[in-house]
């Protein structure tokens, strides 16, 4: 059975890392890494540091890979992911077989937690359903969500009030929006909001050097966001952000 370790590390700040992480970092003989491309190369680049900082030279072996294509302007969006999904699953089974020894551990480095926003445990329960058996351990990490509330130093939740998370394509669903996590937005939801009322919290970038942030009335920030988003992805190619929309008391 192979023994495999999904890791969170946090939104990007290597100090966000927790020591139950490093501890299981420390227990991994083959690291697992998906290349998604000279724009993104920042993120596996990212990963490599953070293993540099917490584990001994040699002592690990690094195996990347080129990550399948997912056409994100696809017209069915579910069925796009679940392709993609089938693909990823297909290359780790390769990989889980060909790269892993029986006494081995193997491991991903994952951005953020594993249990928010991210595939990884579905697509290894694929994986499971292609034949490879799996011991699997989950290491939570800090999501964005908890760096972007502690940067704004702003509670997340407010009392007697629920929390809602969602991805932005069902941001547009919504009615009256109280308290609300937008993840996910490559196509910038918030931009067909009129609500005179609704306050932004929004970040890009979360714990690292190139971190943005801005806040206040959506409808006085919106075009700066707007234009901050545009910058960053001049500057780095691609962009990470994620946004809490609430109504004022």
């Amino acid at each position: 059975m192979k023994q495999v370790l999904l890791i969170g590390i946090g939104p990007g700040d290597p100090r966000q890392v927790t020591y139950e992480a490093v501890e299981a970092m420390r227990r991994v003989s083959v690291f697992f890494l998906l290349d998604k491309g000279q724009a993104k190369d920042e993120l596996v680049q990212l990963r490599k540091a953070m293993l540099e900082r917490y584990l001994e030279a040699g002592s690990y072996r690094l195996v990347q890979v080129e990550d399948p294509y997912r056409d994100g302007q696809a017209a069915d969006y579910v069925d796009a992911v679940r392709d993609w999904h089938e693909r990823r699953a297909t290359l780790y089974a390769r990989l889980l077989r060909d790269e892993l020894g029986p006494a081995q551990v193997g491991a991903f480095l994952l951005w953020g937690e594993p249990g928010l926003y991210d595939s990884t445990l579905r697509i290894l329960e694929r994986v499971r359903q292609q034949g490879v058996s799996l011991q699997l351990e989950v290491i939570p990490g800090i999501s964005s969500v908890q760096a972007l509330a502690a940067r704004h130093r702003i509670p997340l939740n407010r009392v007697g009030e629920p929390l809602t998370v969602l991805p932005g394509r069902r941001l547009a669903e919504q009615g009256r929006i109280d308290n609300l996590v937008v993840m996910l937005d490559g196509q910038c939801a918030f931009t067909e909001l009129t609500d005179p009322d609704l306050l932004i919290y929004w970040g890009a970038y979360l714990g690292t050097v190139d971190e943005i942030l801005i806040a206040g009335p959506l409808h006085a920030v919106r075009e700066q966001i707007l234009q901050a988003r545009e910058e960053g992805r001049r500057r780095k190619g691609w962009i990470m952000d994620t946004y809490l929309l609430r109504r004022p008391r």
